[in-house]
């Protein structure tokens, strides 16, 4: 193989017991008498330690042909294996490669003290191993697998970089790292027991007080965490990493389930602590808004998910996200995406003025006297449309979303008190909650093919698994999958479903840039090929602005009470969501992405005096 191509066999999908070693029989390599694909008791001796079963298959980098063969790969009946070329331009080995025929890591973030250093890129390469690298959790081995890594020789390979002083620390023994986990919704398994008391336990810089009144979770302090929602969790997890006494702070991903409100308290904290207490911050965010807001530099993530990951040297946020948004990174002369990430400057298509497929009438829900309350003006969703829902966190979106579908019942309905039963409705509608719960010991394929008919049809295929990348999951357990991956079958899965209106509450969470514009491009286009309807509610403003024909604005005040308005347009919707909210977007001139004003600055006093706090005119 070239020097510059490797060769991923995934262990979890190698099942040779179910199989005819395909991809060794039909390789051309092997058929002439050389040993390019063997398994990996031929390959290894008795007394070696490696990774996988005796029976699994490995490849030999040496002697395969390289991607332009690709024979083992389309043989493979798991998709297990992948044979990449590496960009040209890569020159230097690996940071880090977990053992032959597995994921290898190219590049290491430079955190830096009072700065908020930001990684922007795809799941899956290699984020985590970077800060776990640089968390002092793991040793690189500079791709020479087998070997006890050595810290002299990884500090010589970064001697004159700007990770040779932070390095040093490390090998001394000098950094203490605090980071808050992906997975927020995971820290019940973990603790059990009162709010309070988790926080207490992190409170090495004497803040807690006023990071849990600056997040707004006074009120969930006393309750034991396996109650709280998302968003509280997801703010308990960022006061808890953010009160520890730290020198390098990781946070990995601090905006799923939280509103925009709440997306800036947790930005404006995380960069006060960098320049206040001149602590380093490591920042992995798909929010492009909000990483805009935080970040001082940004580190570009690219690769082949599960293969290879290669970390980008440091590019200004503006221009970093750009290259991002564009598919191409300049310095790097590299490809990312074929296509561009686009943004409407001005207020995009009008509304559809298709059939009318819900008209619901005024509602009210409340949860008891003196709990939260939900008033909801009557109004129209059309056929082929795309209806955006937006509004603060604890403000009735949900419980809207349930009544509709018929999984919670209005106290009443055109001003009458409702009928057991809730909404007189004939309509089908399929429902993605926003809090996923997969516990069925079952596979992704067999879960998705009990849900329609089409699956494994060169439509579905086409228009659901692709666009949300499923092919690599198929074959995995529903309890097996990762946050994101969940999420993607949990969309995929409600899509598949037969109905009238398809309601999907926030469907970004945990996904990443790319995976968030290909989940919009599928939801649009499914809408418009069936002439039918999708209601999305999402704290994205980016996805919202790329999806929405319309939108439903919530206000009021969160936990106590909710009120919604009929649907109305782009413009219209986002000044009174935004205006609520008194925050102001500008166009960067270049790509005409919406980026966050600095509060109290002139353009953010022009436009509020203008009306427009997110359009341009």
């Amino acid at each position: 193989m070239a020097d510059d191509s490797i060769a991923v066999v995934d262990l979890e999908k190698c099942q040779p017991d179910r199989c005819n070693y395909e991809c060794a029989n039909f390789c051309p390599p092997n058929r002439t008498g050389k040993e390019c694909i063997i398994t990996r008791e031929e390959r290894f001796e008795e007394d070696d330690v490696y990774q996988g079963s005796d029976d699994q298959i490995w490849i030999s980098e040496e002697i395969c042909l390289g991607e332009s063969c690709g024979i083992c790969v389309e043989k493979c009946p798991f998709d297990a294996i992948q044979i990449l070329n590496l960009p040209q331009e890569l020159e230097d080995d690996p940071v880090h490669r977990f053992g032959e025929n597995a994921f290898a890591l190219y590049g290491l973030p430079a955190p830096a003290e009072g700065r908020v250093t930001g990684i922007l890129g795809p799941n899956g390469i290699g984020k985590t191993t970077a800060v776990r690298i640089l968390g002092d959790e793991l040793a690189p081995n500079l791709g020479d697998i087998g070997t006890e890594p050595d810290w002299e020789t990884v500090l010589n390979a970064y001697r004159g970089t700007a990770l040779q002083e932070y390095l040093e620390a490390m090998r001394d023994g000098d950094v203490t790292v605090a980071r808050k986990p992906q997975y927020v919704d995971k820290i019940p398994d973990q603790f059990d027991g009162p709010t309070q008391e988790l926080l207490e336990r992190t409170d090495e810089r004497g803040v807690l007080p006023e990071l849990v009144e600056r997040l707004g979770i006074g009120p969930v302090v006393e309750q034991d965490v396996d109650t709280l929602s998302g968003g509280e969790l997801q703010r308990v997890a960022l006061a808890a990493t953010l009160a520890r006494d730290a020198d390098f702070y990781f946070l990995d991903e601090i905006t799923p389930y939280l509103d925009i409100s709440q997306r800036m308290t947790a930005a404006r904290l995380v960069r006060e602590l960098a320049e206040k207490q001149d602590r380093s911050m490591l920042v992995v965010e798909h929010d492009l808004a909000i990483l805009d807001l935080l970040a001082d530099n940004i580190h570009i993530g690219y690769g082949e998910s599960g293969a290879f990951g290669i970390i980008t040297p440091p590019k200004s946020v503006k221009g970093g996200i750009n290259e991002y948004l564009s598919g191409y990174l300049d310095n790097e002369n590299m490809r990312i995406r074929e296509t561009a990430i686009e943004f409407e400057e001005h207020a995009p298509r009008p509304g559809s003025t298709g059939d009318v497929v819900v008209t619901y009438p005024d509602l009210e829900k409340s949860y008891g006297e003196g709990e939260f309350s939900l008033t909801v003006d009557g109004g129209v969703i059309r056929e082929n449309e795309v209806l955006g829902v937006v509004g603060p966190n604890g403000i009735g979106k949900s419980t809207f979303a349930k009544v509709l579908a018929g999984r919670l019942e209005p106290d009443s309905v055109g001003g009458d008190r409702a009928q057991a039963g809730g909404l007189d409705s004939d309509l089908d509608i399929a429902y993605k909650p926003q809090y996923i719960e997969i516990d069925q010991p079952m596979r992704v394929d067999a879960f998705l093919a009990s849900i329609t008919d089409d699956f494994g049809s060169s439509y579905w295929n086409t228009e659901i698994a692709q666009p949300l990348q499923l092919e690599r999951v198929m074959e995995q357990n529903l309890t097996d999958l990762s946050g994101g991956e969940r999420q993607r079958v949990a969309i995929a899965a409600c899509l598949s479903r037969d109905a009238d209106l398809y309601l999907l509450d926030e469907p970004s969470a945990h996904l990443d840039v790319e995976q968030r514009v290909l989940a919009t491009a599928a939801i649009r286009r499914y809408a418009e090929q069936h002439d039918t309807t999708a209601m999305v509610i999402d704290h994205d403003i980016y996805m919202i602005d790329l999806l929405a024909d319309r939108l439903l604005v919530f206000d009021g005040d969160p936990a106590e009470r909710g009120h919604a308005a009929p649907p109305q347009g782009m413009r219209e919707g986002m000044n009174e969501f935004l205006g609520n909210l008194d925050i102001t977007f500008r166009r960067d001139e270049r790509t005409s992405r919406p980026r966050i004003n600095k509060p109290g600055s002139q353009l953010d006093r022009q436009q509020k005096k203008n009306g427009e706090y997110y359009y341009a005119p």
